[in-house]
């Protein structure tokens, strides 16, 4: 069991985290050690992030054993961290305090305006989005996402300014540990049913997300569009909590209007109190984009900040990597890598693809499932995005945290797509090769899912080179 009490992240001790390179563990790592935290960590192996940690102070292991604790107070751990782990097991012994990774995120909140970015899509983005509009109205945040900014390098900063940016995971119903004055709904949608078991119970938990935002005064930013973003928010403000709706629906209070997406993305926002309307360019395609820098405006709007120096700030913002992130083009073949891994989610990548291929050219999707549970749950809606590619490669399943499923792998989705042109490769190795055979000039082809698939860009594009 995790503690909850929540404290200031000064009173923790000596910390040490399990799988400290991940995503989320790192950028909290980061900004502990520059607060003067004491930090160590383990991690499975060496990375450029781990080594980063590294030179700031951090003390890190290479594998998990117990003696990695070393003299820490206090034990951060995610749902990944499987119980048998020897540094967990010997933190339970000594009886140290044991936080969830969104514990120790909410010790660095304490005394900041925090704006939580939550939603089942889009996160991400929109907190690297909201982020780089921040700085550009001269707040400095602090931030944690769960991705690098393309910029700068980084996923976590300690700003000097009093507004604290972050992502907040709901996969594990976590995030209800935050207590934002600030929080975004980009979308509401049935995920990690392995953990919350229903759908009713998904929307649930974004209701008591909302209910606590409103007891403490603050202001709900969720997308029209979405139903079930637009419903948790409505249901709030009917129980008190101010909330701002962006979207392209009339019913939006900021509203998007003349959207054109193409390598980019334009549009006018209409923000209440404004008599003209603001216009918005962005260099990545999607009208998801153009909705996860709506709803990073809206934060703008809300703090009083520069809505303008905010669009400034989002004109030069750069993307996220991962994120329909260009790895290059070979043999004129365009390579693109996204970490996109519900349907809704390859749904709009795809369709973001569609708008920057040549007329000639084609999409190829070479996808891999995460997790089991996920994959048996969305096969079909699987299929059904994928069919948006005109050529698709299935992989087997990346299983993360869980053990295989007999009769459970990436055929069971290749099966759903809605046409001729899809492959199984039960063999990760074939992809490359399978693919550089038959891809031509004009092609755009993305890698696509949050498992290793990425690895698969830079060996595609050298491949091609040769």
């Amino acid at each position: 069991m995790t503690d909850t009490t929540i404290v200031p992240a000064i009173e923790l001790g000596a910390v040490h985290f399990i799988g400290i390179g991940g995503a989320g563990m790192s950028g909290i790592a980061r900004i502990m050690v520059m607060n003067g935290i004491r930090v160590s960590g383990s991690d499975a192996k060496d990375s450029a992030v781990v080594e980063v940690l590294r030179t700031l102070g951090a003390t890190v292991h290479i594998g998990h054993a117990a003696d990695n604790l070393g003299d820490a107070d206090t034990l951060v751990v995610s749902s990944a961290i499987r119980k048998d782990n020897p540094e967990l097991v010997e933190a339970q012994r000594r009886g140290l305090r044991i936080l969830h990774r969104s514990g120790a995120l909410a010790s660095l909140m304490i005394g900041r305006r925090t704006v939580a970015v939550a939603g089942t899509h889009g996160k991400t983005t929109t907190t690297s989005m909201t982020t780089v509009a921040l700085q550009a109205c001269e707040l400095d945040p602090s931030f944690v996402i769960g991705g690098v900014l393309s910029t700068t390098g980084t996923n976590a900063h300690l700003g000097t300014g009093d507004v604290f940016v972050a992502e907040a995971d709901e996969s594990d119903g976590s995030f209800l540990l935050y207590e934002p004055t600030i929080g975004i709904l980009t979308n509401v949608e049935a995920d990690h049913l392995d953990h919350y078991g229903t759908a009713e119970a998904v929307t649930e938990a974004f209701d008591e997300f909302c209910a606590g935002i409103g007891r403490r005064g603050g202001t709900v930013i969720a997308c029209a569009d979405d139903p079930g973003s637009a419903a948790v928010a409505l249901r709030a403000r009917e129980q008190g909590t101010a909330v701002l709706l962006y979207g392209l629906s009339e019913s939006a209070d900021l509203r998007l209007t003349g959207l054109e997406s193409r390598l980019g993305v334009d549009f006018v926002l209409e923000i209440p109190g404004r008599e003209q309307g603001l216009p918005v360019s962005l260099r990545q395609p999607g009208t998801h984009n153009a909705l996860n820098a709506s709803a990073a405006i809206a934060v703008a709007h809300a703090l009083d900040a520069d809505v303008e120096a905010a669009a400034r700030g989002l004109a030069e913002y750069g993307g996220t990597r991962r994120r329909f992130e260009e790895k290059g083009m070979a043999a004129g073949v365009r390579v693109i890598d996204d970490y996109a891994h519900h349907p809704t989610e390859v749904t709009a990548v795809l369709s973001a693809a569609r708008g920057v291929v040549t007329e000639s050219g084609r999409v190829w999707a070479i996808f891999q499932p995460h997790l089991y549970s996920r994959t048996m749950e969305f096969r079909a809606e699987f299929g059904q995005a994928l069919g948006l590619a005109d050529e698709v490669v299935v992989l087997d399943i990346f299983p993360a945290r869980e053990d295989p499923v007999p009769g459970i792998t990436g055929a069971i989705v290749a099966e759903t797509v809605p046409h001729e042109h899809v492959t199984y490769l039960e063999s990760f190795a074939e992809a490359v090769p399978f693919v550089a055979q038959r891809v031509r000039p004009g092609d755009l082809v993305l890698t696509v899912g949050a498992g290793d698939v990425t690895i698969l860009g830079p060996e595609l594009l050298a491949a091609l080179e040769n």
